[in-house]
């Protein structure tokens, strides 16, 4: 450690210098690396923190190797040749091409520095052209300034790492081993961010973990609700474990603005977009796919916001998100992202694309995959005579599997069953007038043989489709559909009776006040929700009984969430409206358990469990054999009744008493009032309104006298 000099010595120092210590920043002194000059920081973690700021210095200089070496009436040609290259990737500052000379020889030394105006353009530049052919003596060999200094201290002998002792980790799935086989959910309001149990039976949330500032944007669970997310200036970091949330990995990736988990929560995907030094370009786009566990970057993408706006809804700054989409199940082998005529799949072994090239497919909108097997569905809109076609694409072999082509088509969308077995292709296609459209539905059966499609139709094809949603894990759907404000909702089944190859229509629920469909995540139950306009209508349907269970309302309601097990429902009215801002627990057949109110409320989010590990036949088995496993947890369920039955006997017996003691309270001021009520009364002593007898009696009372003078003369008149 090196020794503590004193302010005194510092003055003094400056003073035999002629040094001007008002004159200096001393916020932007940075200590030596490694070294604290004998002042160690009383808060790590803030160091920590700091640490994933980015030293911006240097950040924004190349250094080109492997360049020709030239005389000096060759130099400006070569200069020109390299700024010609590098100019096309950002702007060079001005004096920012350096090509330093021998000046014995006056040849240049085969490398030179160029100084873009950021960061990000000099990263770019590095990326496009580390490895770029001048000729064939002359491959370009780029680096980054700052790397320099890591590269000289590379030590000349190779030493074997330091091997840390293991040390045993928190159990990260613990909170699923709950005794009450409760569920967790994180909300964020104000500056806080909290954890809480949805304890439904006593009827309230209990707090696990509460923390301010946690976030500078938003929170988001992994897709099976190990990991809790955190976003910063500086990157993204996740959090877990068993009774308090300790931070776990952090990644590094300068203002970061949104994060997203592959389907196994083995990567993280982050995104940043940074505005161009020249007004007329695009924003800069940078993607980074980490390892969770490692936090190591398994691949990078950079560019121009052009690049990654294809296809897709929209997201920030025209780029569609998530720009990577997963293949479906938990060993997240495959990933893809959608180009001008080309859909680029990846593998995760090697972070490349397969075959090592695109899958080439002309005016290509849009590509999902299905949620459980290596299945691309790809739409490509009609061009010239070409018509409109959705195509089953199989990964990795790039072989199609199905092909529909379709005609007169306006508009198309797609939608996976969770389970993978069927495709729902809503078709918007124009009339023969073109004036108008209409919709219909092509139903792929992925599970059978040749892959059977089916058209749908609805009763009235003319209706306008508000909403679609599969059920989770079944076969029927549900669709939204007419005109606002009382559209109607339908029911269909892929099965129809003993035919399983048929769809067919269960009912028809006319008029009714919603817009947006959610199934519970168990299948069987559904809200029918009226959100925005309709103000929080809710109806809460059983979908095996065809029957309302109930209807309620949370007014202004922005948010509807199930929670995993299909239990329990939030409704959540967020920050986007100012007034009512919090969230209400439903029961699955619509009873109110609790309500919680929250200023400046943004987000909710129920804590996803992962998979259940039991066989399809296990469960079956246990629905079948409920009674006998429930009777232990229907004795629990008779405790806590008889717990909340004393907790109400106690509340019941607090009030009372609290009546009774402003009662003893009133009776006392009674009595100290008692001689001013017999004056008042003329000494008459009782205070029984049944012995005094009421009379009526007449007062007289002048109300006011005015006194007028009058002339003599108008008197003799």
């Amino acid at each position: 450690m090196s020794e503590v000099v004193s302010m005194e010595e510092i003055r003094a120092i400056s003073d035999r210098l002629g040094v001007d210590l008002t004159q200096i920043d001393l916020d932007s002194i940075h200590l030596p690396p490694g070294d604290d000059l004998g002042i160690p920081s009383d808060d790590e973690d803030l160091l920590e923190e700091d640490a994933l700021e980015e030293d911006q210095g240097f950040g924004n200089i190349l250094v080109v190797d492997n360049l020709p070496v030239v005389p000096k009436e060759k130099y400006e040609k070569l200069e020109g040749v390299i700024r010609k290259i590098y100019s096309q990737l950002g702007v060079i500052k001005e004096g920012g091409l350096y090509m330093p000379v021998d000046p014995e020889t006056q040849k240049t030394l085969g490398y030179c520095f160029i100084e873009y105006n950021t960061p990000q353009e000099a990263e770019l530049s590095k990326e496009k052209t580390h490895g770029y052919k001048l000729d064939r003596s002359h491959i370009f060999a780029v680096n980054m300034f700052e790397d320099i200094e890591k590269f000289l201290k590379v030590p000349d002998e190779w030493a074997p790492p330091e091997i840390k002792p293991y040390v045993p980790g928190e159990m990260l799935l613990k909170w699923l081993t709950d005794e009450k086989a409760r569920d967790q959910y994180v909300i964020r309001s104000g500056g806080d961010t909290e954890v809480l149990w949805n304890d439904a039976r006593q009827m309230k949330p209990e707090l696990v973990y509460k923390r301010p500032y946690w976030t500078e944007s938003f929170v988001q669970w992994s897709p099976m609700g190990t990991y809790l997310a955190t976003v910063h200036r500086q990157g993204a970091a996740i959090w877990g474990g068993a009774t308090t949330f300790n931070r776990l990995m952090r990644y590094a990736h300068p203002q970061v603005k949104l994060i997203d988990f592959s389907p196994g929560e083995r990567y993280l995907v982050t995104y940043s977009s940074h505005e161009p030094s020249n007004p007329r370009d695009t924003h800069r786009v940078v993607l980074n796919i980490f390892d969770v566990r490692t936090g190591k970057v398994m691949r990078d993408f950079k560019g121009s916001a052009d690049e990654f706006a294809v296809g897709g809804t929209g997201g920030v700054t025209g780029v569609s998100w998530p720009v990577f989409r997963w293949s479906g199940g938990k060993e997240d082998k495959y990933f893809a992202r959608i180009g001008k005529n080309v859909i680029s799949v990846y593998e995760t072994e090697t972070f490349s694309l397969i075959d090592k090239k695109s899958i080439k497919v002309e005016n290509v909108m849009d590509f999902s995959w299905s949620p459980t097997d290596p299945i691309l569905s790809l739409f490509v809109p009609e061009c010239g005579n070409q018509p409109a076609r959705v195509s089953l694409v199989q990964i990795p072999s790039k072989e199609e599997l199905r092909q529909k082509n379709l005609f007169s088509v306006s508009d198309c969308k797609m939608y996976w069953q969770s389970n993978g077995d069927y495709l729902a292709v809503k078709v918007d296609r124009y009339t023969k007038t073109k004036k108008s459209t209409y919709t219909g539905f092509e139903l792929f059966r992925i599970k059978e043989r040749d892959i059977p499609i089916e058209v749908l139709e609805l009763d009235n094809k003319n209706d306008k489709i508000i909403a679609f949603a599969w059920e989770p894990k079944g076969h029927r759907f549900a669709v939204i559909h007419g005109d606002n404000p009382r559209p109607d909702v339908s029911f269909y089944s892929m099965r129809s009776g003993t035919n399983t190859g048929r769809v067919s229509k269960l009912t028809t629920l006319k008029g009714k006040q919603a817009n947006a469909l959610y199934w519970s995540p168990g299948g069987r139950f559904i809200i029918l929700a009226g959100m925005k306009g309709f103000n929080g209508q809710l109806e809460f349907f059983d979908v095996d009984e065809l029957d309302t269970m109930a209807s309620a309302e949370h007014f202004m309601a922005t948010d509807v969430e199930w929670d995993p097990t299909g239990r329990y429902v939030a409704t959540a009215v967020t920050s986007v409206h100012e007034m009512e801002n919090g969230f209400n627990i439903w029961s699955f057949n619509g009873k109110l358990l609790y309500r919680i109110l929250k200023d400046h409320f943004f987000q909710f989010l129920w804590r996803p469990r992962p998979p259940s590990f039991l066989s399809k036949e296990k469960e079956e088995e246990i629905a079948k054999n409920l009674k006998k496993y429930s009777k232990k947890y229907e004795a629990e369920d008779q405790d806590v009744s008889l717990l909340l039955s004393e907790q109400d006997r106690e509340k019941r017996k607090k009030l009372k008493e609290e009546w009774e003691a402003w009662i003893n309270e009133w009776k006392q001021l009674h009595e100290e009032e008692k001689m001013e009520r017999e004056k008042l009364r003329d000494g008459e002593a009782s205070d029984e309104e049944e012995e005094y007898q009421a009379k009526e009696v007449e007062v007289e009372e002048i109300l006011k006298v005015d006194e007028e003078v009058i002339p003599f003369e108008e008197s003799q008149q």
